[in-house]
């Protein structure tokens, strides 16, 4: 690894790095750069007595999973199990569990990490403090991290959930009910909500197969007879056309929606940050998934709040805390289908519409918004990480990411000004 980043600096090549995963954005590969490919990085160690995890940074979510679900342990991390823990830790880390036990982030006890100028270093809160703040949140772009070690929590292997299923014509009572009983919701309760169109399987009856739909799909981290109870509202909105709420494994959960997010096809995305469902908001997705372009393609919201969102939004570099909901829209299609550009319309058109109404945009669901949605996405947050960059990549030299430039790049006249 070392090696490998001092060539490519010694070169004059940049570098892209693919730790295995689903990556939607395109960062991990490039023209005319240094691959840097962590898929072979495996190792995982579980100290259940201590509750915590080590591992390399080629792991993804459902090896992870797997590996601490032996002791009936869990890490707070994502909801495809194909994806790599790299990437989606650096972006924070939204899943089933943080309004339990916080995002993946708050959840990170050290990185080992090689520099831009080929330097291994061990970051937590002791050691490079101010580094380990910029890691949680940051991305790729202050180093290649090989390694991760994460507190664990006692989650399944049994856990309470699963989907619940409602013709689009019952969306705007669904989402109407979520936003006012999401915030006020234990928590225990994690609620995704997705839109799409209803895929062939046997929770839902085949007449409405192909048809668009609401769907929220509610994980109880506790006592399930306490989850029943807390659940129980959300299956009596509508009139539900199928649902599958009931006692799971856990790992089960953690991958339920992996084929919907196949390898080998075209992804494109982009998201919002809502702090509330108010009615035009509901109107938008509403008329998006009425409107999707491919059965691929697909709406997706998390409830934030809970443990997750009494962070102080100052404590890691991810962003935005407290209440709300994090949306996005996201295209697939299969490579035989050269219609791209009017799948990746219809995401931006709703994008557009439901602009007026964000606060901003989590950076892990960053796509092609340029310099204008990495300061959407850190706001305030950006003057402090600039001066990271100065600091451990004052060229630049990790920039194929939701790139942060370093100061001189942006036209201030000095590190200072940055902070």
């Amino acid at each position: 690894m070392v090696e490998a980043v001092r060539f490519a600096r010694e070169s004059g090549l940049q570098v892209s790095v693919r730790g295995g995963g689903h990556a939607v954005a395109g960062h991990a590969v490039g023209d005319g750069v240094l691959m840097i490919d962590l898929s072979l990085m495996k190792g995982i160690l579980v100290d259940p007595a201590a509750r915590t995890a080590r591992a390399a940074g080629g792991v993804l979510l459902g090896e992870l999973d797997r590996a601490t679900q032996r002791f009936g342990l869990a890490a707070p991390s994502g909801i495809v199990s194909h994806t790599g823990i790299g990437g989606l830790t650096l972006g924070g880390g939204l899943g089933h569990l943080m309004r339990k036990y916080g995002l993946t982030v708050d959840n990170l006890l050290a990185v080992d990490l090689v520099t831009a100028a080929g330097e291994r270093m061990r970051v937590d809160a002791t050691a490079e403090p101010e580094l380990f703040w910029g890691l949680r949140g940051g991305g790729g772009n202050l180093g290649i991290a090989t390694a991760f070690k994460y507190r664990l929590h006692p989650v399944g292997p049994i856990v309470l959930g699963g989907p619940i299923f409602w013709p689009l014509a019952d969306a705007p009572e669904v989402l109407s009910f979520v936003r006012d009983f999401a915030p006020q919701a234990p928590d225990e309760l994690g609620i995704v909500m997705f839109g799409r169109l209803a895929p062939p399987g046997p929770l839902v009856p085949p007449e409405q197969y192909g048809k668009p739909i609401l769907g929220l799909v509610p994980v109880w981290a506790g006592d399930p007879a306490e989850g029943l109870r807390a659940i129980a509202p959300l299956r009596r909105i509508g009139r539900p056309i199928a649902e599958g709420v009931r006692p799971l494994p856990y790992l089960f959960l953690q991958s339920m929606v992996d084929a919907g997010n196949q390898h080998g096809m075209h992804y494109y995305w982009r998201s919002q940050r809502l702090p509330k469902l108010a009615g035009d908001v509901i109107d938008v997705i509403t008329g998006l998934v009425e409107g999707i372009t491919s059965p691929l393609s697909y709406v997706a919201g998390f409830a934030m709040g809970g443990a997750a969102g009494r962070v102080d939004a100052g404590a890691t570099a991810v962003g935005e805390r407290g209440d709300g909901f994090e949306v996005s829209i996201v295209a697939g299609w299969p490579p035989p289908d050269r219609a791209g550009e009017r799948h990746t319309a219809w995401v931006r058109q709703g994008w557009t519409d439901l602009r007026p109404h964000s606060t901003g945009v989590y950076a892990h669901f960053l796509s092609d918004e340029g310099t204008a949605g990495v300061e959407a996405a850190y706001g305030a947050r950006l003057w402090r990480l600039t001066a990271l960059k100065d600091r451990y990549d004052p060229t630049n030299f990790f920039r194929l990411n939701a790139n942060i430039p370093p100061s001189r790049e942006r036209g201030w006249p000095d590190k200072e000004q940055a902070r």
